[in-house]
């Protein structure tokens, strides 16, 4: 499986320029699906496909950071060139410039025809400015008694509401959202028909700080706002999780669904077990971006193997820095090798394939044009290519502990190994080195019948080949000696 990312927006935009007549979702070039299919992409985000509205974009135009943000990212950005955060849903329709329902289900169609599956957007805290409910179902909402910070004003058929603006509890509220409520039973109803609409319409969700909704952490960032009109759930003095409830609920009518969940906090391993398939390894996002092989090596032995087989590993998502911007391509090389080797769900975004530096923000449907990196390009073209005709990703797959080299050599602890094997007795090791400096380990090689026969190694990403004794390597291990940012591919067959 790899995910890929596309900001759909800026990514119709540019497509639209190329080809000199508007491109939708309805008619995206026969090309580009064979490209996704040439790359092995199994999983595709269309990250900001949902309708947004005038009181979103007004509050993105109005704010002094984001207008200094789309400078940064856009020299000769223009107001009409921002369209609101696309995590500020007015509707969850598809705008018809993005090419409408129809476009949207006509590009599923052509996905699906390559065996690649579609993930859109659900967004579960929050609704934006624009949308229906803020006037006609108020209640569904957070409410304060009267004027605040962080509330606004909405006119309803019952008069003036104040409804809370949605929240992260470490940060201020997005003035252009209003909070959901999810200790009103109405809410969560209310939610799992519209998650239930979305999955009729695509094969997966990534869903927006899916930790801020469990009831915990509902509870906590609401306490001090008091429910109006009545209580969470008759008989209930704390309400069920949403997640449990509205995953099974999409799970009976689409038995294959896939739920991505953003997700910090260590909340990862229990959105897991309410039921999302894979949550954000954020942890390992940010201490590969440090180039900390250490604190890499201990933060994958520290989860637990289901655990790690249920993360999204990512160098870069819309929400982070470019890793071009932090890494050379020799740096990068081991890091991209890792993420997508782990068990779990590799995961790139648009432009890091082409060494894209500017992180842009989702409020801008335009984006400027950066040179491609060579480099960068044969890095991935390299990596997705041959990634497909090995074991990884498929049978069983594991990380193997280094074993130091000797007395006094620490190094060992920069070495990442992950086992992969699908056709025995053939199986594949991946070895990186996240350090600038050579490292050595011996790897303790984990196949049923090791020593019964000699072996030969092959790197697949480079010239090296070895004959290895299967005695030696159960009895002592691997030896490797991995040059700085070393990332190799090394496939083991019986050496006849």
């Amino acid at each position: 499986m790899v995910l890929y990312e596309i900001n759909t927006r800026c990514w119709l935009h540019e497509l639209t320029g190329m080809h000199g007549h508007p491109v939708t979702l309805a008619d995206v070039p026969e090309e580009v699906f064979e490209q996704w299919g040439r790359l092995g992409i199994t999983h595709l985000w269309l990250m900001g496909v949902w309708t947004t509205g005038p009181l979103g974009r007004a509050q993105a135009l109005c704010s002094r950071g984001l207008r200094q943000a789309y400078a940064a990212a856009l020299p000769d950005w223009r107001e009409e060139d921002v369209v609101g955060s696309p995590y500020a849903i007015a509707d969850y329709q598809i705008p018809l410039p993005l090419g409408g329902e129809e476009g949207l289900k006509q590009f599923r169609a052509k996905l699906n025809a390559r065996g690649i599956k579609l993930l859109l957007d659900f967004v579960p805290n929050h609704v934006g400015l624009d949308h229906r409910w803020a006037a006609q179902q108020p209640d569904l909402f957070v409410q304060d008694s009267n004027q605040a910070p962080g509330v606004f004003a909405q006119q309803t058929d019952a008069g003036v509401r104040w409804l809370a603006h949605g929240k992260d509890p470490s940060f201020g509220p997005w003035t252009d959202t209003i909070q959901l409520d999810y200790r009103r039973a109405g809410t969560r109803a209310a939610m799992i028909e519209l998650l239930l609409s979305v999955a009729d319409r695509c094969d997966g969700v990534r869903c927006d700080m899916a930790m801020l909704v469990l009831s915990d952490v509902f509870a906590r960032s609401w306490e001090n706002y008091p429910m109006h009109n009545g209580q969470a759930s008759a008989g209930q003095s704390s309400p069920p999780e949403f997640w449990s409830e509205a995953i099974a609920a999409v799970k009976r009518a689409h038995p294959q669904f896939l739920f991505l969940a953003e997700a910090y906090w260590g909340m990862e391993p229990r959105l897991q077990s309410l039921g999302f398939d894979f949550t954000y390894d954020k942890a390992l996002f940010d201490k590969l971006g440090a180039q900390d092989g250490a604190g890499v090596q201990e933060h994958l032995f520290r989860l637990a193997p289901e655990v790690l087989a249920a993360g999204a590993h990512f160098l870069e998502n819309h929400d982070e820095p470019r890793i071009a911007a932090a890494l050379s391509p020799s740096e990068q090389r081991p890091a991209a090798l890792l993420i997508l080797s782990l068990p779990g769900l590799p995961f790139l975004h648009e432009g890091q394939l082409s060494g894209a530096r500017r992180r842009l923000p989702v409020q801008l449907a335009r984006r400027a044009a950066e040179p491609k990196e060579p480099e960068v390009e044969r890095l991935y073209e390299q990596l997705l290519t041959t990634l497909p005709a090995t074991a990884v990703g498929r049978g069983t797959g594991r990380l193997l502990r280094p074993r130091t080299a000797w007395a006094g050599n620490p190094t060992a602890q920069n070495i990442q190994l992950v086992q992969w094997q699908a056709s025995p007795p053939d199986f594949d090791l991946v070895a990186v080195n996240l350090a600038p400096h050579r490292s050595q380990c011996y790897a303790p090689l984990v196949i049923p019948e090791l020593a019964l026969r000699p072996w030969l190694m092959k790197d697949l990403l480079g010239p090296e080949q070895y004959r290895r004794l299967g005695e030696d390597l159960q009895n002592q291990g691997l030896y490797l000696d991995l040059a700085p940012h070393a990332a190799q591919l090394f496939h083991f067959q019986p050496d006849q």
